[in-house]
């Protein structure tokens, strides 16, 4: 443990497949990293960039899945980089993951020097900051990681277009009650947009929505039946357990 970055925990993601190390204190990953990660169609030899990165676990998670995927991992905390240097490294994928230390509102010439050139990207995942700045949480990491103004998502959004080829891929995580803030954001310049519903439990209304669209290109917007983590009694669902212990893809296609 390094003292400078404080008190760490060492956790397994998808059944044991991935080791990483997090933070005691602060943002903490959890479910939406793994079903971020298992929306991402992404095939050997593509390059992917993962904003907003934290300790890695969606890039990493992607990783573990799709051999031959080459991941950056982009995040503003320098001692979250490198607990995700880190978890890349002791998880013998730092030949394919790399992480950088940026700002997702950097000008194009940072993420140039990083290596992030524009159109450099085949898919790009996130996982935006979504709470409203009234309620936001008295932990400073957390705070960072989960606080959003008004303008969040559009800079996120602007980010990836920028970022993504011509028909790369965008996939991004959000409350299911701020779906229209995520059209409207993808409104210019993405198209073929595919919206999974993620349900804690059957009959309750969906608590995040999966979203996929494709850069520079037209298509009707796709609304998929919903994904249910747990039944009435709270247990895992053999979906949920497919996704987020085996590494399952999650069916999120809207092309």
């Amino acid at each position: 443990m390094s003292p400078d970055r404080g008190e760490v925990t060492e956790d397994a993601v998808l059944g044991g497949k991935l080791m990483l190390r997090q933070p005691v204190r602060g943002h903490r990953f959890g479910h939406d990293s793994i079903l971020l990660a298992a929306a991402v169609l992404a095939r050997a030899g593509e390059r992917a960039i993962d904003l907003g990165a934290g300790v890695g676990a969606a890039g990493l998670a992607l990783a573990r899945r799709i051999d031959g995927v080459a991941v950056t991992l982009v995040e503003l905390d320098p001692a979250l980089t490198a607990l995700a240097r880190e978890n890349a490294e002791r998880n013998g994928l730092a030949q394919r993951v790399r992480a950088v230390c940026l700002d997702v509102a950097a000008p194009a010439a940072a993420f140039a020097a990083a290596g992030l050139a524009s159109g450099s990207a085949d898919h790009v995942l996130m996982n935006p900051p979504f709470n409203a700045p009234q309620n936001p949480s008295p932990d400073p990491g957390r705070r960072t990681a989960r606080t959003a103004s008004h303008e969040t998502l559009a800079r996120w959004v602007s980010m990836a277009t920028r970022l993504l080829r011509r028909s790369g891929v965008v996939t991004l995580i959000w409350r299911a009650d701020g779906l229209g803030e995520v059209l409207s954001a993808l409104a210019t310049g993405f198209g073929a947009i595919a919206v999974l519903p993620i349900h804690p439990k059957p009959g309750v209304a969906a608590i995040r929505v999966l979203v996929r669209a494709v850069n520079d290109r037209s298509g009707p917007l796709a609304l998929l039946p919903g994904f249910v983590l747990a039944d009435a009694e709270g247990k895992p669902t053999a979906q949920a357990e497919a996704v987020l212990r085996e590494g399952a893809v999650l069916p999120l296609s809207g092309s």
